[in-house]
């Protein structure tokens, strides 16, 4: 008997360990709850509901395969190699596979169950699966992990250009088992159930997931490259949730892609070459977590900015997560966030530099908060993009770079659409007047909106004079965008 034991991985589709188990016998599946693991790495209650309502598709979907699903809970990480052992014990089973997982914590909790099961006789195969490219062979001539994307999309580049990653063919139907599936629980202690409203946003399943990715490959993608930076517009594919939970895999995507694009990744539509770009980025970042274990605990990629004087703000570092800065785009997108479980891209960057350049508090309790909301939290995803803001990054924007939300404002929501849909108070205000609602002094419908928290001028000035009293600072001059 094999076991899979499932992971970030939840489809029957395109899924190289569920494929290699039921090819090499019959099959049973498992996925182990962790409620105490999840609290510890900021797992949000959406995206918690989100695994659990995938769970629940992706049991009806392996049943018509005779495939059942158990679940089994491991509060802690610590817990998993006994309970998977028990496991293969009472179903005496002959190998478990996996789908790999990258970070700090994931690589050691996978090398103890291994060792676990190898000294019971059980084999333990792991694959490549939510990767394009195998994290160690996408390497510098000198045989290190890239630190700029650039050089490594260039690399990426002429591996696709000599081979391109196979779809893997779904299982077929085994015989039915002495086994049944397990009911897959409506909620996990410590992690609340969100509103039916965010629900109803994101439903669950590799049908709906599927849908988004035709829908966005067949209609909108042309239009990605121009349209991808205005959140009032549905410029983006909305996938990134079903990324993170392995509902839809990057191959599937990027084969979709490519279909849309007449096979052609570099050049042909801009849209498509944009899109691909941005699944690369997804590479990159899952990349530096295994070439600079660093990130997964907390470090900043650049060592020489872990002597920033990030200032303890409390009352500030409130006002952003609630919501009430003052400056209308941060607003709207911090409740886009609160209220969906997610954040238009070009927001998260002009948030994520406001708080750590406008502010200048530190990136981790941006990271941080953003994990505990995101439908779509990935470590390797989050940490990547905070850490770009924040100049602390891979590929860092260069440090004298602070985005200025009232021009990102101006220009990515001009109308004012965005901001006047998240906060209807300043619904009344003409496309001038709704970015800066301070200019009017309190007049015309604003009154009760607050003030901002702080002056972006002398704030960006803070910032700069922080940054170059760091060791190793070469570089000087300004760029306010």
């Amino acid at each position: 008997m094999q076991l899979i034991w499932l992971r970030s991985d939840l489809r029957q589709h395109d899924n190289t360990a569920l494929a290699a188990a039921a090819a090499r016998g019959p099959t049973v599946a498992v996925y182990l709850l962790s409620p105490q693991q999840w609290l510890e790495h900021d797992d949000a209650p959406c995206k918690v509901d989100f695994w659990l309502r995938n769970l629940r598709e992706l049991s009806a979907s392996l049943g018509t395969l005779n495939i059942p699903l158990l679940i089994r809970t491991a509060s802690h990480w610590d817990q998993a190699p006994a309970e998977l052992l028990k496991l293969c014990r009472q179903l005496k089973i002959a190998a478990v596979h996996v789908n790999e997982e990258y970070g700090d914590h994931e690589s050691r909790r996978d090398a103890a169950v291994a060792e676990t099961l190898k000294a019971e006789g059980i084999t333990f195969h792991s694959y490549l699966d939510q990767l394009l490219f195998k994290p160690g062979s996408v390497l510098t001539k000198t045989e290190s992990y890239f630190k700029v994307f650039s050089q490594f999309r260039k690399v990426c580049y002429e591996r696709l250009h000599r081979s391109m990653p196979a779809l893997v063919k779904a299982p077929g139907k085994q015989e039915k088992l002495e086994v049944s599936s397990d009911p897959i629980p409506d909620s996990v202690k410590g992690f609340a159930t969100p509103s039916q409203t965010l629900r109803d946003l994101w439903p669950a399943g590799e049908k709906e997931a599927r849908r988004r990715l035709d829908t966005f490959t067949d209609a909108q993608i042309d239009y990605y490259q121009s349209e991808r930076d205005f959140p009032a517009k549905p410029g983006t594919s909305q996938l990134s949730a079903y990324l993170a939970a392995g509902v839809i895999s990057p191959r599937q995507c990027l084969h979709a892609a490519l279909q849309s694009n007449q096979g052609e990744f570099e050049s042909g539509k801009v849209g498509a070459v944009t899109w691909i770009n941005e699944l690369l980025w997804r590479e990159f970042y899952k990349h530096i977590l295994v070439g600079y274990p660093r990130v997964s605990r907390h470090r900043a990629f650049r060592p020489e900015t872990e002597a920033l004087a990030w200032r303890d703000a409390p009352d500030d570092l409130a006002a952003w997560q609630e919501a009430r800065t003052g400056l209308p785009i941060i607003d709207a997108a911090m409740r886009q966030l609160l209220e969906t479980g997610w954040m238009h891209n070009r927001l998260r960057m002009i948030v994520a530099m406001f708080l750590t350049k406008n502010l200048l508090i530190d990136w981790r309790e941006g990271e941080r908060f953003f994990m505990r909301h995101l439908i779509d939290g990935d470590l390797a995803a989050n940490n990547g993009g905070w850490q770009w803001s924040s100049s602390t990054g891979t590929d860092s924007a260069p440090y004298f770079r602070i985005f200025n939300p009232l021009s990102q404002s101006e220009k990515f929501d001009s109308e004012g659409l965005f901001i006047k849909h998240w906060l209807p108070e300043l619904a009344d205000l003409n496309k001038k007047q709704v970015h800066n609602p301070a200019d009017l002094g309190g007049l015309f419908g604003a009154a009760d909106y607050p003030s901002p928290i702080v002056n972006l001028s002398t704030s960006r000035q803070r910032a700069l004079a922080a940054f170059k009293n760091l060791p190793s600072r070469t570089s000087s001059g300004g760029d306010d965008e």
